[in-house]
């Protein structure tokens, strides 16, 4: 087992940092945007909580969670709530617990594959639908499902993501249902990897899968994305309100017990008022999907005008190129053949950083590269704070030159 592939970036980008070179930061998912005062305020008051807790989390953080889920019209009960040291190992844990072969859509976030790998199993990948991302393609699920098992294999869950990681694509409430129907029918438990789901940028009622499969969908959560608390390690999974639910909770908090005893107890108070969703801190995340929106949108745009394939984002802070229909002038002049060609050959000649498709499960063929766009928000809290704020992220300074230094780089790499 490798390291992550965006740890391996971020931990490459400080290295050339370190070296005096040229980067631009583009590979790995951190929000990028400073902590709030209140939740500094929160932990530092729980500073000195240094005993263990609940394996499960303390009561008013699993409550605050439980009302964070019902005020986004998912109904939960605090007892359906289990916290853990991040949404990670949460995920891990339930891997673990359900048993059997995980499916995936194609592409996933890195760790989906990983972990599944760690328990000893091949992952299923499953194509999304066309122009969606996050969520396998359910009548290319089903097939993929029982030819399995006519194989002898055991598939149980299918892991989605919504709004998704790598492609910044929401799925569409068709899709989900779809999935949902088809898990039922397949008898599979559905893990909703939903940790995105307050950076969604346009509102609207969103696909959750606990709306129309409740009985057997877990839903995770965290605090690292949307009020980019990366390294404060705290996340939650809501289980269903049902018998399976009830049984898996337990078997989950049996393991949690095992590998990380309880959440740091720091980290459950500061959630705790996180979750509550104070206004201050609606406003903080308000802000925040103004500036992932704004400047992810300016990013697909450098990227389309370069003649890369590239859907629009709708949520989180990610861009998927294709540079598909420039193949042949990055064959003949860089000889670029696959995603992690032309992911090395970005790093070598222009010092951008990103990651290659195939680190998300996508065909080695394919040339898509994932990008993080936090890495242009500035390079000091000062600047990204600023940005945070603004009405016009992408009219301040240093965005707008990052931006138009990306547009000039990307004409220089796909010139005939």
């Amino acid at each position: 087992m490798t390291v992550s592939a965006t740890l391996a970036a971020n931990e490459a980008t400080a290295a050339r940092r370190a070296a005096g070179q040229e980067v631009l930061a583009l590979g790995f998912g951190e929000a990028g945007i400073p902590v709030h005062p209140m939740l500094s305020r929160y932990l530092g008051r729980a500073a000195g909580t240094a005993s263990y807790g609940p394996v499960a989390g303390i009561g008013p953080a699993r409550e605050a969670a439980a009302g964070y889920w019902t005020r986004r019209g998912v109904p939960t009960d605090a007892a359906q709530v289990l916290l853990g040291p991040g949404s990670k190992p949460l995920l891990f844990a339930l891997l673990h617990a359900v048993g059997g072969d995980v499916v995936l859509p194609s592409p996933a976030w890195v760790s989906y594959a990983a972990q599944a790998e760690l328990l000893g199993r091949d992952p299923l990948r499953v194509p999304v639908p066309r122009g969606e991302g996050g969520v396998p393609d359910a009548e290319a699920m089903d097939a993929a499902v029982r030819e399995a098992r006519a194989a002898g294999r055991d598939p149980r869950v299918v892991v989605v993501t919504l709004p998704d990681n790598p492609t910044g694509r929401l799925a569409s409430e068709r899709s989900v249902k779809a999935l949902c129907e088809a898990a039922r029918e397949l008898d599979l438990i559905v893990v909703a990897d939903e940790i995105y789901r307050d950076l969604v940028f346009k509102e609207g009622a969103f696909p959750s899968p606990a709306a129309w499969a409740p009985e057997r969908t877990v839903t995770t959560t965290s605090l690292s994305k949307n009020y980019a608390l990366g390294g404060w390690r705290v996340g939650a999974a809501r289980f269903p309100d049902s018998p399976l639910g009830a049984a898996l909770r337990e078997s989950v908090r049996g393991i949690a017990s095992e590998l990380w005893s309880s959440t740091p107890m720091p980290m459950q108070h500061a959630a705790a008022y996180a979750w509550s969703d104070p206004e201050v801190l609606v406003d903080r995340v308000a802000a925040s999907r103004r500036l992932h929106g704004s400047v992810a949108t300016a990013v697909a745009g450098a990227f389309a005008r370069a003649g890369c394939a590239v859907e629009a984002p709708q949520g989180g802070f990610y861009v998927w190129p294709d540079f598909g229909p420039v193949r042949e002038a990055l064959a003949r002049r860089r000889g670029v053949a696959t995603s992690a060609d032309l992911a090395r050959a970005l790093l070598d000649e222009f010092g951008v950083v990103v990651l290659p498709g195939t680190a998300f499960g996508d065909d080695p063929a394919s040339l898509t590269i994932r990008v993080a766009v936090p890495g242009i928000y500035g390079e000091s809290d000062a600047e990204r704070l600023a940005a945070l704020v603004a009405p016009d992220p992408v009219a301040m300074p240093w965005i707008a030159e990052a931006l138009a230094g990306l547009e000039e780089k990307l004409a220089a790499f796909v010139a005939a």
